[in-house]
């Protein structure tokens, strides 16, 4: 039976709490932190592979046996104080696992005949992507592009915000200059929203093969996006703030591409 962890200067909890505050341990090691039985169950079931497991043993009795997890996964119990260092939330039932991450590149997405792909670029706040990917989810989007982040992929924050949509997508991060190529030699239409030169989100057809671009709130998208668009949409601003949180125009204009896809099956 594993041995109860209860100081933070455990060296496995050492290197639990870099991956949780530093990029580069993130990076070096390929590694990132779960929280929460929802999330981690997700996780599992979209082929992420587990690292190691941590776990309050009055929550989790035989946390292997409830995952289904090989005897060579390390199972670490922990007492209540400890979890509490290093779980972000209260309401995650006792469970943080280490996960591998997972390499997902633009070749590797597999879409329908009419793709609708959400791209996002240069969003500045880790939690703003995780709000987007979890609408993204909740659309059914086929694929989510990721360009230019400022954070990396796992950043905690983004993934607790995604409520675990980030497993549950095709999600690449790439670059801008990439994911333009990618798209134009599929022929998918490039709808960017900006204010420049454009018209009413509500006056195009989405129901062919689409991506809907959305920008940093700060700067908006850059000439790549402008220059590569079909079209470029605007959501109208009858107030006097002339821009929503990004998250939230995603969310519009993602469920108006829904809107007339469900209308015409």
């Amino acid at each position: 039976m594993s041995v109860l962890i209860e100081s933070p200067h455990n060296p496995k909890i050492k290197d639990l709490l870099a991956l949780l505050e530093k990029p580069r341990d993130r990076r070096d090691t390929q590694l990132f932190v779960v929280e929460g039985v929802r999330e981690v169950s997700m996780a599992l079931n979209h082929q992420y592979i587990l690292h190691s497991l941590f776990y309050l043993p009055h929550l989790h009795p035989n946390p292997a046996e409830q995952f289904g997890l090989s005897s060579e996964i390390p199972c670490h119990p922990v007492s209540p104080a400890l979890y509490k260092k290093i779980a972000y939330r209260d309401d995650t039932e006792g469970l943080v696992a280490v996960m591998q991450q997972k390499k997902i590149d633009l070749s590797d997405l597999i879409l329908p005949h009419n793709p609708l792909i959400l791209v996002v670029e240069q969003a500045e706040k880790p939690g703003n992507v995780g709000a987007i990917l979890r609408t993204a989810d909740a659309a059914q989007v086929d694929a989510v592009l990721l360009c230019d982040l400022t954070c990396d992929l796992y950043n905690p924050n983004l993934i607790r915000a995604s409520l675990g949509a980030l497993f549950t997508r095709q999600v690449v991060a790439c670059s801008s200059a990439e994911a333009v190529a990618w798209l134009q030699k599929r022929g998918i239409d490039i709808y960017a929203a900006t204010l420049q030169d454009s018209v009413s989100y509500l006056s195009q057809d989405y129901t062919t093969g689409c991506a809907i671009i959305v920008g940093s709130e700060a700067y908006g998208l850059t000439p790549v996006w402008r220059n590569a668009a079909r079209t470029s949409i605007c959501i109208p601003m009858l107030g006097a703030i002339d821009s929503l949180n990004v998250s939230v125009s995603a969310a519009i204009l993602m469920y108006e591409a829904v809107r007339q896809r469900i209308k015409t099956v």
